[in-house]
């Protein structure tokens, strides 16, 4: 044993952590369920295990589902929604490359930004916050610029509670032989994401918002286009561990053999949370889940009007999972959301960029979309502007 090792900074021993009882109605993480905390706490198994590797092609299927998509490369990075982003943008780009990024929000410009550290000439149609991404100004910019290698949207932005036609966005870049890159991490479980009827190719979203998933782990999706355009590169993708490449041996396993060959020690567990997370919007279904978010939000969208409070998205482009809510005059922000947490353990969120003081943000997301829980929210909000 050394004996020259100094031991006088050794950290105080302290009691084990105990996270306290929330119910989470902000802009994500969300509640989860139960049966997914369980699913995680199993005993940690190897990522190559047999086991894993069955459960492994189970959750690829069961996200198929969720992204309404056929695509063979569909599997969760190892890492937040952002990751997810890092993945799409920097398989399907390359230095040089023009690309058009929509921008009616915080996560459209950070879009943006990767897309620029990834080496592209970025164009930027810019809308309204509050707003949906223009299609006609997409269109203009895709006319403009000849040779764009694609199309950069964020169809629910979190920050302003707004959906874009994903639908139309696609299309014109499918016109124009240009890729899509589209951000789902708030719509993805929440409202209707139909990645093969939109022709979308490069898709990435999160676990954590209705998903009802702890975060850490990033469903994606490339079409058949987007995967041959990586294998198609004049340079190696930038990032080791986003390489669709190298994650797909992983994954899908060896295009000869199909044996499953390691690329990183995958978050076993965490994985094991996605499976039982997905497989209950499967049990559950689809239709019912958008159903059930729809239905939530409204009783606080209703309760919310009846208090004075106004919404800052028209209905036709509103999110029912994320509510972006003015605050009247005489409301503290700060204040009542921490009246809110601590008072009532009950969190929400608060207005980003412009909105920083002026909205508040309540997530009606996965778990945290049921009516019992709209009720609670909407008492709590009540007494605490008494």
């Amino acid at each position: 044993m050394p004996t020259d090792i100094d031991l006088k900074n050794e950290p105080p021993l302290v009691d084990a952590f105990q996270s306290p009882d929330r119910l989470l109605m902000g802009a994500g993480p969300s509640r989860v369920h139960e049966d997914v905390l369980k699913a995680m706490s199993q005993t940690t198994i190897g990522h190559l295990d047999p086991a894993m590797v069955a459960m492994m092609d189970e959750l690829k299927d069961m996200l198929r589902y969720v992204f309404q998509t056929k695509n063979a490369m569909t599997f969760p990075v190892s890492g937040p929604g952002s990751l997810g982003m890092e993945a799409c943008v920097n398989n399907v780009v390359e230095r040089g490359d023009k690309v058009i990024v929509a921008i009616n929000g915080v996560f459209g410009t950070r879009m943006a930004e990767v897309t620029r550290r990834a080496g592209a000439e970025v164009i930027v149609t810019e809308d309204e916050w509050g707003t949906a991404v223009d299609p006609n100004k997409v269109e203009e910019a895709l006319k403009a610029n000849p040779g764009v290698k694609a199309v950069g949207f964020v169809h629910a932005e979190t920050s302003t509670g707004a959906m874009s036609d994903a639908a139309a966005l696609c299309r014109l870049a499918t016109d124009h032989d240009a890729l899509s890159i589209v951000d789902t991490v708030t719509s993805l479980g929440g409202v209707p994401v139909n990645i093969d009827v939109w022709g979308a190719d490069a898709v990435y979203s999160g676990t954590q918002k209705c998903l009802s998933c702890p975060p850490g782990l990033s469903p994606v999706t490339f079409s058949d286009k987007a995967v041959q355009v990586t294998l198609d590169r004049e340079t190696p993708v930038q990032s080791w561990l986003l390489d669709l490449s190298l994650v797909a041996s992983y994954w899908q396993g060896d295009a000869k053999s199909g044996a499953r060959t390691y690329h990183h020690t995958a978050p076993v567990n965490a994985l094991m949370g996605l499976h039982e997370a997905l497989r209950r919007i499967v049990a559950e279904g689809l239709e019912s889940v958008w159903a059930r978010h729809k239905a939530a939000s409204q009783i606080i969208v209703d309760g919310l009007e009846e208090m004075g409070f106004s919404i800052l998205v028209d209905e036709a482009i509103r999110l029912p999972e994320l509510l972006t809510v003015n605050l009247p005059d005489g409301i503290d922000d700060g204040a009542v959301r921490g009246k809110l947490l601590n008072d009532y353990g009950i969190e929400i969120s608060a207005g980003l960029g412009p909105f920083a003081g002026k909205l508040w943000r309540i997530g009606v997301m996965g778990e945290g979309a049921r009516p019992e829980n709209a009720e609670r929210v909407l008492s709590a909000i009540k007494e605490s502007i008494a």
